[in-house]
């Protein structure tokens, strides 16, 4: 079994739109993704709310990495903060702050990796059994 990955980073002047049509080119690449649209609309979703955290709150370039190993896709953006994101309550008439919330709602796992001037929040989200090969990636 071999890992297939890819990696960009998105300044903040362009980064979420780019991102999306970034990660979305490199799904169509992955064979379970034509017949997995659910979970390719959830790591499109995922993708954008994780590049807003890293331009919003880190007001940073996001790093976005993909790395498909035959049984997840995961999906890293690593900003510069260091600070780990907090769950927070939004309320009815907020305008954010649910990101994360969205995030975890979303993917099958995410947790945080903290760096010293920096973090990276990687999410695992795994196609539906049957629409990934036995032979794995491409």
């Amino acid at each position: 079994m071999r890992a297939v990955g890819w990696a960009h980073a998105f300044p903040v002047a362009n980064g979420v739109r780019a991102a999306r049509v970034w990660t979305a080119g490199h799904l169509a690449s992955l064979e379970w993704a034509r017949d997995a649209p659910d979970t390719v609309h959830s790591v499109l979703l995922a993708v954008s709310e994780l590049v807003t955290n890293a331009h919003v709150h880190a007001v940073s370039t996001a790093h976005l990495v993909l790395t498909w190993d035959g049984r997840c896709l995961h999906v890293s953006v690593a900003d510069a903060d260091p600070t780990p994101p907090r769950p927070r309550e939004a309320g009815e008439r907020a305008t954010s702050g649910r990101g994360m919330g969205i995030v975890d709602a979303l993917a099958d796992a995410w947790e945080v990796h903290p760096g010293d001037h920096r973090k990276t929040i990687t999410a695992c989200f795994r196609p539906p059994e049957g629409a990934v090969r036995q032979d794995g990636p491409p």
